[in-house]
């Protein structure tokens, strides 16, 4: 029968990489969400959208998508630094 330590220890690792995959996963997702609403609504393809870009890009909406995108994107940033600092730091042996 298995340790029921080793069997605790391995559901909880599994559990916190379950976490950082789904913050990951939101994280990401809230940026690369944002960004499609930003071009679809703010700043549309075309010739039409860079004109009506001129005056959607000051609207509150887009302003607030702007600024999600912007967090997004540094929250996504730092959790690929950990990330990797985290494997580098396992790669070695540390």
């Amino acid at each position: 029968m298995a340790d029921p330590i080793t069997t605790s220890a391995a559901v909880t690792a599994l559990t916190e990489i379950g976490k950082t995959s789904l913050s990951i996963f939101l994280v990401y997702t809230t940026h690369y969400s944002s960004t499609k609403l930003y071009n679809f609504a703010c700043v549309p393809d075309g010739l039409s959208g860079y004109f009506m870009g001129m005056i959607t890009t000051s609207s509150p909406w887009c302003k607030l998508i702007l600024e999600l995108m912007k967090l997004s994107d540094n929250q996504y940033s730092t959790v690929i630094m950990v990330v990797l600092t985290r494997l580098l730091v396992g790669a070695l042996g540390l």
